[in-house]
């Protein structure tokens, strides 16, 4: 029988020659394994933390110096009677070398990769001892680059380019420059007579929802085995198997066909369930004694990446379709939710995972940055019905294409298809994050129509990566869909084509530093990033402050330090100062950043969401905002930050993501007398509103308009019966802004009129609401606090608060002193007849702090 045994045990560390923190020759034993050095320094209190103050800074040298990791294991004498025993190295950071008892077995120089090393001729009875240096991988990667020449990037040393490695390791514009180094995944000893050394799962349903499954499958010898292939429904009992497979050549094939209706289907959340199957394949000998068995967990689900013409728009849609139903896909990019990430736990993903559907996000993209994620972060999302975009680990570079890398991408591919291809959850490869991009800022030369060279010898060599290797290993060894980068638009059409493709919309913050109000006229078929930065929980910010007091203000050394965006203090200036009255204490600046980002981001999936109109017209098909997670804490675009406290845009875009929704615009439309004069005209305000509604049914519902005058008790109400269309947004209303007068002269001021929309069901559950203030709210002289009539009521069991008002309120961020609270909502519009309830797990009866805009305080 095969037996697989953890190393885990006895290791121990050393820096290389001593140095700072250690002598020659001292070793430390590890804390846990896997593990880093930056991790074991820590423990060990021998280093500050990287994350408090301008300590990254501190610990730069660790990058740079050589490490070794060693242990001693038993192998007993009935392990080495097997005929082999292999040595498994699932990932080492980065470039090692590995002796065992003496011997080199193994170098490598590539963190993505996993390494199986015949160790049988090295091993003996007894202790062996297994010794793993580390070279820095900074200055290995300045050699090579030294060697291969410096390439354009952005973000980070241009060495990384050089270097399979973690790029964001080299910093990035949200995270610190930690160069970890060490073996971060497990390491094993394997023994076996005959084992199995692939499994590749086919489940391809049918438009019909019939289903066919193909198991092909390796072994590493042939001779007088037996094989069988089991598949188990999600309950564990036996669906259908196959006995005494024929092998031939050390491959066998089972093939199994299900009619519809026979099986359960997988479905992303909010659509269905995600039911599990099981395929277990046995080898065992001519005496039926058992080999090898391998079980990979599957789903039944079908597919499509569509891209047809559209209905009254150029271009072509770009979505997703599974089982035949089109998804409007809102989610968020994901980086590495660690700078040290051996400390992630399966039940760190889960929390993480488990935030994005309870926001009512159905879609998450692993980023190109990082790493090609840990297995259970994608269980997770198969159980959860996340879909998942999986980059390939190249990002914002023109990467190279010499021989010895591609063939090291190659492996690195190969792999990591193998081992990613049976998730239900990925439903697309994409081959860089904005290599494309980058290529067409530096005016690289790029032929999009060509289609047939090699691309090697170009100034954009990695083309022949993206166009030719990746879609190659994608196509041979998985059913998903390969798309070039993201972004990427095809047909012909550069990266900024909004038309076609998937768009990253950085126009507002980067770019054109356009405002959020026009992401309507910012939309692209597929949006796979777009966002704005905000200061994390003021809890966050005090953390990385340490007690360093003196630096609780927005522009000191340490806050400039955690945040890493150039530019950041014009940018966030800029979209604050147009749009907000505010002031510069800490709490206060945090506040209006926070609710700033709320506004933004609700106001893009508010927006593109219109633009899913139903068959034909999906002109926005999909919007992912960037991001939804930090490696480290700081003040990034994250709507969580990195100890999983939401900023309020998380619950805003929560709202923008309920099954049914409802949306205002109010435009002002101007009118002159004709069309000779400047100075005689009309202008009035056009009030649209619209909802939406994610089912597959239609939704009878009523659709309730309350007008309030902010300065008087003048107000206004009406409404009507409405069906929301299914899988589609449905225009509910336009015509003009209740109680606002037209104006002929441009030094009439509008009145403050806010206007609040509410979907009712039947029993008058609210079903949807939003707000809509005349903006920018700079302008708004809001009313004196008291005048408000604001009460906030906890519950009788303490976990719980009832928001209500006289007069309408913007932006309610609710907060307690001491320990954080679970809120339910947050960045909560509020209008008179209209109270809300807001849980609030772990308030404890606390009393509540209440912020919102014309608190007072700016």
């Amino acid at each position: 029988m095969s037996t697989v045994r953890s190393l885990n045990e006895g290791w121990s560390f050393t820096q290389v020659g001593g140095g700072q923190v250690m002598k020659d020759g001292d070793w430390l034993p590890v804390n846990n394994f896997p593990t880093t050095v930056h991790v074991e320094l820590l423990a060990y209190k021998r280093i500050p933390d990287p994350f408090v103050g301008l300590h990254e800074w501190d610990v730069q040298w660790i990058g740079e110096v050589e490490w070794a990791f060693r242990t001693q294991f038993q192998v007993s004498e009935g392990e080495l009677a097997a005929p082999n025993a292999d040595l498994v190295f699932d990932g080492l950071d980065t470039f090692a070398t590995v002796v065992l008892n003496g011997n080199k077995i193994l170098e490598t120089d590539n963190q993505f990769v996993s390494h199986r090393v015949l160790a049988k001729q090295h091993l003996r009875v007894g202790p062996n001892d297994l010794v793993i240096t580390f070279a820095s991988a900074f200055r290995k990667g300045r050699e090579i680059e030294k060697e291969h020449g410096k390439l354009n990037l952005w973000n980070g040393d241009s060495s990384r380019l050089h270097v399979r490695k973690a790029q964001y390791n080299y910093g990035w514009d949200w995270g610190p420059v930690l160069m970890t180094v060490g073996p971060w995944k497990p390491i094993k000893l394997h023994t076996y007579q005959t084992r199995i050394t692939d499994v590749d799962i086919r489940s391809k349903v049918h438009e019909n929802l019939s289903a066919n499954l193909e198991v092909n499958f390796s072994l590493s010898s042939s001779d007088h085995t037996i094989a069988s292939v089991s598949l188990k429904g999600p309950d564990g009992t036996l669906v259908m198997g196959q006995n005494n497979i024929k092998i031939k050549d050390g491959h066998a094939l089972a093939r199994f066909k299900l009619s519809a209706g026979a099986f359960d289907l997988w479905y992303p959340v909010g659509y269905g369930k995600q039911p599990m199957y099981s395929v277990e394949v046995q080898l065992a000998n001519e005496q039926g004694e058992l080999l090898d068995v391998q079980t990979q967990n599957i789903a039944f689900r079908r597919v499509r990446v569509i891209q047809d013409e559209l209905i009254d728009q150029e271009g072509r849609s770009f979505l997703f379709e599974i089982n035949n139903i089109r998804i409007f896909c809102g989610g968020s990019n994901w980086i590495p939710a660690d700078s040290f990430l051996t400390k992630m736990t399966p039940e760190r993903y889960r929390n993480w995972l488990q935030l994005l559907v309870d926001g009512n996000q159905n879609m998450i993209r692993v980023w190109g940055g990082g790493i090609y994620e840990a297995d259970d972060f994608y269980d997770i999302c198969d159980e959860l019905g996340i879909l998942v975009w999986q980059d390939f680990m190249f990002g914002c570079g023109q990467y190279p294409a010499y021989d010895s890398f591609t063939k090291s991408v190659e492996v690195e591919a190969e792999q990591n298809v193998k081992r990613l291809r049976h998730h239900p959850s990925i439903v697309i490869f994409a081959g860089n994050n904005e290599d494309y991009q980058l290529a067409e800022s530096c005016k690289l030369k790029l032929d999009y129509s060509d289609e047939k060279s090699d691309f090697r010898n170009t100034d954009f060599p990695a083309r022949y990566i993206y166009e030719r290797l990746l879609p190659s290993v994608v196509e041979g060894l998985c059913d998903i869909h390969y798309h070039r980068s993201s972004p990427y638009s095809g047909f012909g059409k550069v990266t900024t084509d909004s038309n076609y493709g998937d768009l990253h919309q950085w126009n507002v913050w980067h770019g054109s530093q356009e405002p959020w109000h026009n992401w309507d006229k910012l939309a692209g078929r597929f949006v796979s990033e777009f966002g704005m930065e905000a200061y994390p929980n003021i809890r966050t910010v005090d953390y990385w402050l340490g007690d360093n007091t003196a630096e609780r203000y927005p522009q000191s050394r340490i806050m400039n330090n955690h945040n890493k965006a150039d530019g950041f203090e014009r940018r966030l200036e800029l979209y604050l100062v147009e749009n907000f009255k505010h002031s510069f204490d800490m709490e206060s600046y945090v506040y209006y950043t926070q609710i700033m980002q709320a506004e933004t981001l609700a106001a893009a999936y508010r927006l593109w969401r219109r633009n899913w109109k139903g068959p034909g017209r999906e002109y926005t098909a999909g919007a992912l905002v960037w991001q939804i997670n930090d490696c480290w804490p700081v003040t990034s675009w994250a709507i969580v930050d990195y100890f999983l406290r939401p900023k309020p845009a998380y619950f805003t875009i929560k709202r923008e993501l309920r099954p049914y929704t409802v949306g205002m615009t109010r435009k002002e439309k101007k009118t002159f007398a004709d069309d000779l004069t400047a100075t005689f005209f009309t202008i009035e305000t056009v009030l649209e509103i619209w909802g939406t509604n994610s089912t597959l049914s239609a939704k009878s519902a009523t659709l309730e308009v309350t007008a309030f005058d902010l300065h008087s008790d003048w107000t206004e109400k009406w409404s009507k019966p409405v069906v929301l269309a299914p899988n589609s947004s449905t225009e509910l209303y336009a015509g003009e802004l209740l109680g606002q007068p037209k104006r002929t002269k441009l030094s009439e001021v509008p009145k403050t009129i806010i206007v609040s929309a509410r979907l009712l069901d039947e029993g008058g559950v609210v079903l949807g609401r939003y707000s809509n203030w005349p903006e920018p709210f700079k302008f708004i002289n809001f009313p004196a606090v008291a005048d408000l009539g604001l009460t906030t009521v906890v519950s009788p069991d303490g976990e719980s608060v009832e928001l209500s008002t006289r007069k309408p309120i913007k932006g309610i961020v609710l907060d307690v002193d001491g320990e954080d609270v679970q809120w339910g909502d947050q960045a909560i519009d509020l209008v008179p007849g209209d109270p809300q309830t807001i849980t609030a797990v772990g308030l404890q009866g606390r009393q509540v702090k209440v912020r919102f805009l014309g608190d007072g305080t700016a």
